[in-house]
């Protein structure tokens, strides 16, 4: 199909080719993306607004030896193509295929794993380093500037001796539209041409003649920031910080690009390229709605038109779910705000935007900030709805202890994706929340089985005198197509029996509450189970624990998150403490391993978390 990308294999492949034929290469990448994406979803718009950047890296570049790191890895998929993968691309995001993301145990090419945003600069750093005698590169985007580890890397970088290039690849998205004052800045951001090329002349040639020393090197530079600021009346951040800047260049003129590369490869010293991109370059649709295409599902690459399931009598994504009870809240509560890092869009709290955009806030990719900033509305007596996904949620742990919990201050973490997300993966799973958080003094932690349950959560943790509350919910859609129940205060601490039992009782939390119900159904005539949805996991149900301990001889929790540390541990700590000896089994997800990507399903099979699961272990403590 393609004259040029049959025949790249590998990088060595694409340096053969002369800089003349790049634009063509650029355009068969893209096409194969679209057309792989169209049958096998995944991230779609970011990996076309880097293609012109992706190839004149590797053109340039003596990958893998050069050491190239990407921020976040949406975008990284004309790499994969071009790095040995193209064969098997199609296996992207499935059971025991490519990864979702760059990963180092996937291919030497990928230098670094990079599911969460921010770290390229600090991982970039210390590669650069540990061997001088290699080109290290970090891409970063603009949304992903707007993380603090960033800003902790750049801080860094001045300090540290390296010859590291930084390209911030600004396109003014992240996964919604980029907010800030970074963007602002970057938005505002020039440079003079002739003054650029008269620098680097001048330095060149004093460096040649011997005239600079390391010190007279920086000195001589915070000189030429001083006169470049007065020529264009704006201080530059990062020269500011001794970081050489380039640009704005163009990020989709490949030939500028590999020029401006070669100019700056052998420079010393820490640089920045600052390149302007279209996010979903070359496909007008996802040019359009970068947005949704963000990932946007499958699609027909001929017509954009994307191929959306019947969603008829289905029931709604809890996402869609917490958008609509939180407006609904906001409306009841004059108190109430919403607060997201960067997704407001992929948490459904653009619902609230909509309504009340002076009640909702997006603070950029900086959940650590999110955290305390609402602890900080918090103390001032607002009630801060803060939605994060579960594992970027790790990022924030310190402030969850020090500036909420400690304080006991009222913010309700809204912890979306909890548990398996599915095909993202490793470093997208929300495994670690309920482990995480449970040791935590003054916290109250919950996850609802269903839709109408998430409602209840979310209206009680509004009430006064609650303190923090967390709810966890997962990625996808509930059990009920009628979902809108009166909003109504629930006990706090206490859990329901689903259905009585009398040889086998199973403690759920959560929304896997649902397969349990579904291998009871399938047990009936043979086993008799109780079944308990404990709905808190923190302050547990101490009564249910008491009667199931005292009642049953086989007591099976599940939880839809690590075992150690959750539900389980909770449930065998209390049975210990009270000398209770029922045989406990705990199912969840792994303890000392990492649950990789594939569809939900596939990995609750695998995880032995599934309704067949659940069914198998019944029957073997009975028999």
């Amino acid at each position: 199909m393609y004259k040029y990308l049959e025949n790249i294999q590998y990088p060595a492949d694409l340096r053969r080719l002369p800089v003349e034929v790049l634009s063509d290469v650029c355009a068969e990448l893209r096409e194969d993306i679209i057309k792989e994406l169209s049958v096998n979803p995944g991230h779609l718009a970011s990996s076309l607004g880097v293609t012109e950047l992706t190839v004149a890296l590797h053109y340039v570049y003596n990958t893998p030896e050069d050491r190239l790191v990407w921020d976040v890895g949406h975008q990284a998929y004309g790499h994969k193509i071009l790095t040995g993968r193209r064969e098997v691309f199609s296996t992207n995001r499935k059971l025991g295929g490519l990864h979702p993301f760059p990963c180092p145990e996937e291919s030497e090419y990928d230098t670094f794993t990079c599911g969460h945003a921010s770290n390229s600069i600090s991982a970039a750093l210390g590669m650069a380093v540990a061997n001088r005698d290699r080109h290290v590169v970090a891409v970063i985007g603009d949304g992903s500037m707007s993380g603090g580890l960033a800003f902790e890397g750049l801080n860094n970088v001045s300090s540290s001796p390296n010859d590291m290039l930084i390209i911030l690849n600004d396109n003014n998205m992240s996964i919604d539209r980029s907010v800030g004052g970074m963007k602002q800045y970057l938005l505002s951001l020039n440079t003079n041409d002739t003054y650029n090329r008269w620098r680097y002349k001048v330095s060149q040639w004093m460096n040649d003649k011997g005239f600079l020393d390391e010190n007279r090197k920086k000195s001589v530079i915070r000189l030429s920031n001083a006169f470049k600021s007065a020529l264009s009346s704006q201080q530059n951040i990062f020269e500011g910080m001794n970081i050489r800047y380039f640009g704005p260049v163009d990020g989709h003129d490949i030939k500028e690009l590999v020029r401006v590369l070669r100019q700056l490869k052998e420079m010393k010293g820490p640089k920045l390229l600052h390149i302007h991109t279209v996010k979903g370059k070359g496909y007008e649709p996802a040019e359009k709605a970068a947005t949704i295409w963000h990932a946007p599902g499958k699609f027909d690459p001929d017509t954009g038109e994307r191929i959306k399931e019947n969603t008829d009598n289905l029931p709604p994504k809890y996402q869609d779910v917490f958008g609509e009870t939180l407006v609904e809240l906001a409306r009841m509560n004059d108190k109430v705000v919403g607060v997201t890092p960067a997704m407001p869009t992929g948490c459904s709290m653009n619902k609230l935007f909509d309504a009340m955009p002076d009640r909702a806030f997006d603070v950029g990719i900086a959940e650590g900030h999110a955290v305390t900033f609402s602890g900080g509305m918090a103390k001032e007596g607002l009630t801060p709805y803060c939605n994060i996904y579960s594992a970027f949620a790790q990022r924030a742990y310190d402030n969850i202890i020090h500036d909420v919990a400690i304080q006991r201050l009222g913010v309700v973490f809204c912890f979306d994706r909890a548990g398996i997300v599915g095909e993202d993966g490793s470093t997208h799973h929300g495994a670690f929340d309920m482990a995480a958080l449970r040791p935590i003094p003054n916290l109250t932690i919950c996850a609802p089985m269903d839709e109408m349950e998430l409602r209840k959560m979310m209206f009680t943790a509004q009430l006064p005198d609650q303190g923090p509350v967390a709810i966890r919910y997962p990625r996808g859609r509930g059990v009920n197509a009628e979902w809108r129940c009166p909003l109504e205060e629930i006990p706090v601490g206490k859990g329901r029996k689903m259905t009585d039992g009398t040889d086998v009782a199973i403690l759920s939390i959560g929304h896997i509450g649902n397969n349990v119900a579904k291998a009871i159904e399938q047990l009936k005539g043979e086993v008799s189970v109780a079944h308990y949805d404990m709905r808190y996991l923190k302050p547990i149900d101490t009564d249910i624990l008491r009667e199931v301990g005292e009642k049953y001889r086989y007591v099976i929790t599940i939880e839809d998150g690590v075992k150690n540390g959750g539900l389980g541990s909770a449930v065998l700590e209390y049975f210990a403490d009270n000398a209770m000896t029922p045989r406990v089994v705990r199912l969840g997800m792994p303890t000392d391993s990492f649950v990789e990507h594939g569809t939900v399903a596939q990995l609750q099979h695998i995880a032995g978390m599934d309704v067949q699961a659940i069914v198998e272990i019944v029957k073997g403590l009975i028999k």
